[in-house]
């Protein structure tokens, strides 16, 4: 008996080696057959990301894709010199599970580093700096104390940071907190529950509130949910090492050209312009009067290749679409033009919607191709604020940023000169003079919340709707809104 007794133990211990040994072998084998090592990505010619459908990381506009996350990926794909594939995860916990699995190079999805997510994967260098802000209904009485989240109900996305802040209000000061997760919920559905009246409260990271807030105008923030907290790309724990040190290379790059910034610009600069009543009332009037006017812009837009919601946003800020509208410097019309700018428009009445439309558009087109050397976007926020102050006065306003040594084609560098044209230290040296220089940014500004706001009106519920090819989609890298940046081997 002892015999067999001791030949048992020899049996055990010899299964739990060879499980032990399995286990390695198995971890090498995900380890070394991993295809998103840099190695691979390079011969492949294919950067395959993970990301998720929302407003600030990757979302479909008619044939073009967009997003915070996907262009700066698509950056990052031109730096390495290959191709980017955009894969869709499902929910948070699939997208850190892809990651993990080695199926994808690496997740873009504006993740927070958190030391829960740190056990599974290894994060990049922060791009950006978050707080969590509890959202809740306007017609409520705004609450003041992490305790007002007892009085309703409150939703978070499954598997997020802010569930992972959740429990630990719960574990550490707050034990009758209580919440409901929802798998199936991205951010941009719980603030319209918000909005709607189906939840009391949500939690959103401020980025993400700052690009939905115009969209849902009868929501606000109450306070911090949390600290600061820091937002970067995810890598696998197994994986090599060069292609996080590339990453890392890159947003070092992005930082020091300022282009970055330029994206930052580009997503959030505008976002705050509107308060919640002027979004109201833009909707409101969107759908009273914009449907007489909309052929009208289509037909425009599709003549000089300009997006027609541009063209009607235009419109909207000139007018609020009246065609009647007059101004007291003489200006008239639905794009309120000038007498000068009629006549060289060939518009015989300024007063008739469709002449005003038409010499409105052919206006700013003309205008746009007085800045063709510049890229977009920049060369559309440019145009615009000639529309508004004149081309000579952006020019002035250009040559000052020039002097000053910032960018005189990057629209963020000319927007904070632009306002010295009111000061007569700088515009007595300008060939064009005095401009009410604050007006054209606030003018640009409020054009792109408007523009945003009908390339949301379109959008199909969910408002961030999936490509038609399904959750997989490869990006050409011929999208022109930042310029690319050179990699130094």
């Amino acid at each position: 008996m002892q015999q067999a007794h001791v030949t048992k133990q020899q049996w055990l211990i010899k299964f739990g080696f060879a499980l032990s040994l399995l286990a390695l072998v198995a971890a090498i084998a995900i380890h070394s057959g991993n295809q998103h090592q840099y190695k691979d990505v390079v011969e492949s010619g294919v950067l395959k990301i993970i990301t998720r459908n929302s407003p600030t990381t990757y979302f479909q506009d008619r044939d073009q894709s967009s997003g915070f996350e996907y262009e700066l990926a698509l950056r990052f794909s031109e730096y390495l010199g290959v191709e980017l594939q955009v894969q869709v995860a499902n929910s948070l916990e699939d997208l850190i599970t892809e990651v993990e699995s080695g199926n994808v190079a690496f997740a873009a999805a504006g993740l927070t580093v958190t030391a829960a997510r740190s056990e599974h994967v290894t994060f990049a260098d922060s791009y950006m700096s978050v707080t969590q802000q509890l959202i809740y209904r306007t017609d409520r009485k705004r609450p003041k104390s992490m305790q007002a989240m007892l009085e309703g109900t409150l939703m978070v996305t499954a598997h997020s940071s802010h569930a992972q802040q959740l429990r630990h209000l719960q574990s550490t000061t707050m034990p009758e907190l209580s919440w409901i997760e929802r798998d199936d919920a991205e951010v941009s559905e719980l603030v319209q529950m918000v909005q709607n009246g189906e939840i009391d409260f949500t939690i959103v990271d401020s980025n993400e509130f700052e690009a939905l807030s115009g969209f849902y105008p009868k929501v606000r923030t109450a306070f911090d949910v949390s600290p600061p907290q820091d937002l970067a790309w995810a890598f696998a724990k197994f994986s090599d090492n060069k292609l996080l040190n590339e990453a890392r290379d890159f947003f070092h790059l992005m930082r020091e050209t300022g282009l970055l910034a330029q994206l930052q610009e580009r997503y959030y600069g505008h976002q705050k312009q509107l308060d919640n009543m002027g979004t109201l009332t833009f909707l409101r009037q969107a759908d009273e009067r914009l449907e007489k006017y909309q052929s009208l812009f289509e037909e425009n837009g599709q003549r000089h290749d300009v997006d027609w919601r541009l063209l009607a946003a235009i419109g909207y800020q000139e007018s609020h679409w009246r065609s009647l509208a007059r101004s007291r410097t003489g200006v008239r019309g639905l794009m309120m033009l000038t007498r000068t700018t009629a006549k060289e428009m060939g518009v015989h009445n300024r007063l008739n919607a469709e002449q005003s439309i038409v010499g409105g558009s052919a206006y700013f087109a003309k205008l746009k191709k007085r800045f063709k050397h510049i890229d977009e976007p920049d060369r559309t926020w440019l145009s615009l604020a000639a529309y508004n102050v004149g081309a000579g006065h952006v020019r002035d306003a250009q040559r000052i940023t020039e002097l000053q040594g910032a960018d005189p084609e990057r629209w963020m560098d000319v927007k904070e000169r632009l306002p010295l044209l009111t000061k007569k230290k700088y515009y007595k040296h300008t060939r064009y003079g005095y401009a009410r220089g604050y007006e054209p940014v606030h003018y640009v500004q409020n054009i792109r919340k408007f523009y945003d706001l009908l390339v949301w009106r379109e959008q199909p519920e969910p408002s961030y709707s999936l490509s038609e090819e399904g959750s997989i989609f490869t990006a050409s890298n011929t999208y022109t809104t930042i310029p690319p940046l050179t990699r130094v081997n």
